[in-house]
């Protein structure tokens, strides 16, 4: 699981592939139609799928699944005004209820977009892969320990069955990113001494309980204020920095990990057990220490950047403001004019869509028969945002081996809608690492 930074530079630094194919044509379905099926219709499982229907200039949207029939249709609807002809979602293609990805995975489709909550992610991502579909995985891929190894076979068993696999960290498919961290990895900053990464933003949704809701489809319709079904925000949400942080560093595993969180303003029982905040630092075997920082805040100055301080110079990068910048003894700039608007979205110019620009690598590989696997990477940046949250749950100072081979279980096995199930708020120095 080793690679030295340049070998990394160069697979991170190749040629984006792929275009965006205009959604205006008039298309039929053929013998060399791609079938999709997504599995998860919120707001970014719509996406992906829009992602998709773009990628490819044969490929059509053929199955549905989600546990609502309501943001099933709503999905359905918004996909079938956009691509009035690649939407070809018949009714009994379309799968709802607790079980519903396995019907879709049993249907006839060729790729799968799995963007349900993460604590489905292994379940759902090992039947994908024993049936023999490509795959798109949203991140995060677990909620814990156990869930992040079953996702690690089920990575490796892709790779043995020449199955691609991308993952949904966006921001390795960011052509400003690549070229930062690309030469951040060629050595342009020297040996990094410290880092530092945040992602502080405002308070996020939350749907009022409706009658007839049972308590399990209220907490999943508000899944991410519980820590089995999110892994909390720094997995669910802060993930992002850590990655970028993960891949400035060579991907290289951290060798302790010691931290703090809690809940000072989200207080009120509607957010489950989820912390506010979180402050974490990860040590390397150099002695570097890397500073994470992440909350959910309304009413806070926001911050989403990753700063890197080496030998020869500095590197930052804001995802806020688009600044992509080192300074020292290699000074260098991106320069293309793009005006970000804000942590989660970002008016282009000359850089494509980084939600589009994965899609089109992921079908680009499928046509070529060159399949991609982003699985040993993506589960190790998993791997810190979840070590990071033990940390923080318990106060205790862990190993990342301590991390991979904690025995602890979030999520439960099985659940159905009148299963009750919760688990109590963390308090470090209480709550213990398991």
């Amino acid at each position: 699981m080793e690679i030295s930074r340049r070998q990394f530079t160069k697979v991170t630094g190749l040629a984006t592939i792929g275009s965006i194919i205009s959604t205006n044509s008039i298309w039929a379905s053929n013998s060399n139609t791609l079938k999709v099926g997504l599995i998860g219709c919120g707001g970014r499982g719509t996406g992906a799928a829009e992602q998709a229907l773009n990628a490819d200039p044969n490929v059509a949207l053929y199955a549905m699944a989600d546990a609502f029939s309501d943001s099933l249709e709503e999905s359905y609807n918004s996909l079938k005004k956009k691509f009035s002809e690649k939407v070809q979602v018949a009714d009994n293609k379309k799968f709802v209820g607790l079980d519903a990805y396995q019907k879709l995975i049993d249907s006839d489709v060729d790729v799968v977009l799995l963007a349900t909550p993460p604590c489905f992610r292994p379940e759902h991502l090992e039947a994908a892969v024993n049936a023999g579909k490509h795959i798109f995985c949203e991140k995060p891929f677990a909620v814990d320990a156990p869930g992040l190894r079953k996702v690690m076979m089920a990575a490796k068993k892709a790779k043995d069955k020449n199955l691609s696999l991308v993952s949904g960290f966006c921001w390795r498919y960011h052509s400003p990113k690549r070229a930062t961290f690309g030469r951040v990895l060629d050595g342009q900053i020297g040996n990094i001494l410290a880092a530092e990464a945040t992602y502080n933003t405002s308070e996020l949704w939350y749907k009022d309980r409706k009658k007839g809701w049972s308590d399990m489809e209220y907490k999943l319709r508000n899944w991410l204020y519980y820590n089995w079904l999110s892994g909390d925000h720094i997995i669910e949400q802060a993930i992002h920095s850590i990655d970028m942080l993960s891949w400035a560093m060579g991907d290289e595993a951290p060798v302790n990990i010691s931290g703090t969180g809690g809940r000072q303003k989200r207080t009120d029982e509607k957010f489950g057990n989820v912390f506010d905040h979180f402050g974490i630092i990860y040590e390397y075997a150099s002695g570097t220490k890397a500073y994470v920082f992440c909350r959910q805040q309304t009413g806070t100055t926001p911050s989403y950047a990753v700063e890197l301080t080496g030998t020869d110079g500095k590197c930052i990068v804001d995802c806020r403001t688009g600044l992509h910048q080192i300074k020292g003894k290699n000074p260098w700039k991106y320069d293309d004019d793009t005006k970000f608007t804000d942590a989660n979205a970002y008016k282009e110019t000359k850089v494509k869509n980084m939600y589009q620009q994965e899609h089109d690598e992921l079908f680009a590989s499928i046509r070529a028969s060159k399949p991609m696997n982003d699985g040993e990477w993506a589960t190790r940046s998993n791997l810190m945002a979840m070590a990071g949250r033990m940390a923080a749950y318990s106060g205790e100072t862990i190993s990342y081996e301590q991390a991979l081979s904690s025995m602890d279980v979030l999520f439960p096995e099985k659940i159905l809608w009148n299963t009750k199930y919760d688990i109590p708020i963390a308090v470090p120095g209480i709550t213990k690492f398991k």
